[in-house]
């Protein structure tokens, strides 16, 4: 049995994909599954037991001619693989055209009419429910595809040498206790203000000083990691930038609660079955929330009707009302709440 996975990005997406890898490894212990992700998030993946290959996906080549020659020669290579199934997990028209070039005896992708992927499809699985989560969606592929939903898996296995490293880099991690704080996001406009994060970190630090708090974040993220971290630099952490993406994932098994915008370090806290605190503006999480806990996502008591838009750019009169409404306050009595203390 041979299987190819068709999930290039983002970090949130791949996550969310994981337990159609890990339910297939299940079902045919035998099989091969390589799988086609963005290079940058190639980290994430390798080394993990139940994959056979990585396939290195590099967007911008896409679309420079000098780069087409090599897409040819890999799509020639793995036709030449004779997939039994190919699963675009992503359903868009770049992984669909990508997974119909490779061939394979059945092609097997979401339903997405965004950007007419199902016509490049053998077969197309729709959504659940209008707003079933994405987990839930590609669960329902494998359904589709006979594979039983088992459980007794582990979504993100640890790794021994990414927890070694941490601690030897880290070591601080391993003796206190933490809530960890993602400032970041893709978009402008799932970023909750740096002026509440600074205003919670004093809550957080009168409620609960039994805890430090350690801030996530990529390299561009640091300015953002920085002006938090000054609300109480002897009690704050900042590890934005600092540390890879595997570093990432095993940093955030040590805290015992996230609060985050709607982001990549969401899923995979979610993922390890940590409390989340999730902050929603102008995205739905009933679609794409912490997987689990999606009633621990704050929405702002009063939001404009036009939320959530799922937009990367906000056109309300009120810029950005939907995500500024959620008080630090709020924030902290929810935190409160979920906190599981010792």
């Amino acid at each position: 049995m041979k299987i190819l996975i068709l999930k290039p990005s983002s970090l949130g997406d791949v996550i969310h994909a994981l337990p159609v890898l890990r339910l297939l490894r299940l079902e045919f212990p035998q099989a091969r599954v390589d799988w086609w992700i963005l290079r940058g998030l190639m980290p994430l993946l390798e080394g993990d037991p139940d994959i056979h290959r990585l396939i290195p996906f590099d967007r911008k080549d896409w679309g420079k001619p000098r780069h087409w020659p090599a897409v040819g020669r890999l799509v020639r290579q793995l036709r030449s693989e004779r997939y039994d199934w190919v699963l675009d997990l992503q359903g868009l028209a770049r992984s669909a055209l990508f997974g119909r070039a490779c061939g394979g005896s059945r092609f097997v992708g979401v339903r997405d009419w965004r950007e007419l992927a199902p016509m490049l499809h053998g077969e197309s699985v729709p959504r659940p429910a209008p707003r079933a989560h994405a987990v839930d969606w590609q669960r329902a592929l494998l359904a589709h595809l006979g594979v039983p939903l088992r459980t007794g898996w582990e979504w993100i296995p640890s790794r021994t040498a990414a927890a070694g490293q941490l601690v030897r880099d880290v070591p601080e991690l391993s003796r206190d206790r933490w809530i960890g704080l993602q400032p970041g996001a893709r978009w402008d406009n799932k970023r909750w203000p740096v002026p509440c994060f600074v205003d919670l970190v004093g809550r957080l630090s009168r409620s609960h000083p039994g805890h430090r708090i350690v801030l996530f974040g990529g390299p561009e993220d640091r300015s953002l990691g920085q002006a938090v971290a000054q609300a109480d630099p002897a009690r704050c952490l900042d590890l934005t930038g600092r540390i890879s993406l595997p570093g990432m994932i095993e940093a955030m098994r040590r805290v015992d609660l996230l609060v985050t915008n709607d982001t990549g370090p969401m899923h995979v806290a979610a993922a390890l079955g940590k409390p989340v605190v999730a902050l929603f503006g102008p995205t739905d999480p009933s679609r794409t929330g912490p997987y689990g806990q999606v009633e621990a996502a704050l929405r702002a008591p009063q939001p404009p009707p036009c939320a959530p838009c799922l937009k990367a750019f906000c056109r309300h009169s009120e810029p950005l009302a939907c995500l500024h409404g959620i008080t630090p306050a709020q924030v902290a009595s929810a935190v409160s709440a979920r906190l599981v203390l010792p």
